[in-house]
């Protein structure tokens, strides 16, 4: 935790010097100079801030105070360092706070600085800017009338937060549109789902698991679906649109499919934040086949789970390239002034060496989002259950009995279970795929275990 000095400096160079030793603890990057500076570099560096700040406070065109000129100039270093570095006054902090809770009124929508531009990574599943229509990769060019040119994050956030039944309008611009969309959303409370389990319709032995951020809930939740679901020869792990979340939660879904090795490492400058993350033997099913959906709003945490079940050979990743977020922030809080900077420290890298940060996870098929095609048999085949037409009553009856009872077993066993019908499932490609190919290998595995 950063501590301010308890001591009380009255104003001018002294002031400014101080406050700008205090930042540069914590403050400074891999990349910021060719060589580390010396200790009279770093004092002239303070001197000329402190210069600055003096000569902006005394000649500005209107009069502004200290903290605000240091405040602005802390948001823009730390925006500076990265797209996910920040400086967080006192109503940033109180924002991250309200968020982390998992209930605010808001969009459902998580954003990036890509090249300086706001980017859309992807709507959260089933909130008002999934149901209304954002997608993974709009570019936010105003939030209703603001433009997004120069604005950070913290204030775009802020922007679009707000009293749930509220509106704000995104004008975007989406790649395939000739000019500008502007899209109305309403706000509303975000609750956020982190686990959905959902059945494939004729599909009885394939558990369908939609993970759409990674909660404090995930691990558990995955775990209860499966032991509710015991005859599962397949599993469908859907992270598409998942923008991460906390990273013992990501490494723990790996630990259910892998029994040996580092899941997951991070690495930064100090030797501190060198960590590996092994898996562990406990209860570890390592037969069971996997398929992984991933897309471009596959983020951080995602990109960890599907990246590791890649290269320990544990998972067919389908789908799009994930979006390539693999650094490692802390919010490091000054015990004071309820103010706080959230700091990358370091980058995560998967068990074969390759980092995710900038280039995200490649899928072993790529697969966009899509219709598919349906066939139909031609009506100028002749079969021959069209000439044993005289068998067919017969047929209906065992064919109705087992319809019936298939019903009846998944009304009790599961009845809060959302079916993907075989109409939802001709409209996804990437699922389609997904499970085309999970069906070949539940039948290579047979005798496996």
């Amino acid at each position: 935790m950063i501590k301010k000095s308890k001591k009380i400096i009255a104003t001018g160079l002294l002031s400014t010097i101080t406050s700008a030793y205090l930042l540069s603890s914590f403050a400074q990057a891999d990349n910021l100079s060719k060589a580390n500076s010396t200790a009279q570099d770093d004092l002239k560096a303070y001197i000329k801030f402190s210069r600055v700040i003096d000569i902006v406070k005394n000649n500005y065109v209107e009069e502004v105070n200290t903290t605000t000129l240091i405040n602005k100039a802390l948001k823009g270093m730390m925006s500076n360092l990265d797209a996910h570095s920040a400086f967080m006054d006192e109503s940033s902090y109180s924002d991250l706070n309200t968020q982390t809770k998992g209930e605010f009124g808001g969009l459902g929508i998580s954003i990036t600085l890509r090249d300086g531009v706001l980017t859309v990574i992807t709507p959260i599943y089933n909130t008002p800017a999934d149901k209304a229509g954002i997608k993974s990769g709009d570019i936010i060019l105003k939030i209703d009338d603001k433009s997004t040119i120069d604005m950070n994050m913290n204030d775009a956030v802020k922007l679009m937060r707000g009293k749930p039944k509220t509106d704000v309008t995104l004008t975007i611009v989406r790649k395939g549109e000739n000019k500008p969309l502007k899209i109305k959303i309403t706000r509303d409370i975000i609750k956020v789902d982190s686990v959905y389990v959902k059945k494939i319709e004729n599909e009885n032995d394939i558990l369908y698991l939609k993970i759409t951020s990674f909660d404090k809930k995930v691990v558990d939740s995955v775990k209860k679906a499966i032991s509710e679901n015991n005859n599962t020869k397949g599993i469908i792990l859907d992270l598409r649109n998942n923008p991460g979340g906390l990273l013992n939660q990501a490494i723990g879904l790996v630990d259910m499919f892998v029994d040996k090795g580092v899941i997951v490492s991070q690495k930064g400058r100090k030797i501190s934040e060198n960590i590996e993350y092994n898996a562990t033997k406990v209860n570890s099913d390592t037969k069971t086949p996997i398929i992984t959906l991933i897309n471009y709003g596959s983020a951080s945490a995602s990109e960890i789970v599907s990246g590791s079940l890649q290269d320990f050979k544990r998972t067919i990743v389908v789908g799009e390239k994930s979006f390539g977020k693999g650094s490692v922030q802390v919010v490091l809080p000054f015990e004071e002034t309820k103010e706080a900077l959230k700091l990358t420290v370091a980058r995560y890298y998967l068990p074969s060496g390759r980092t995710i940060q900038n280039r995200g996870v490649s899928p072993d098929i790529t697969i966009y989002y899509g219709k598919v095609p349906e066939a139909k048999e031609s009506d100028f085949i002749l079969k021959e259950k069209d000439l044993k037409a005289h068998l067919q009553v017969e047929l209906d009856k065992i064919d109705g009995n087992i319809t019936k009872k298939t019903e009846e077993n998944n009304t009790t066993k599961d009845k809060k279970i959302e079916t993907i019908t075989h109409k939802m499932l001709y409209q996804d490609s990437q699922l389609k795929t997904g499970l085309d190919i999970l069906k070949a290998l539940i039948i290579t595995n047979k005798g496996a275990k």
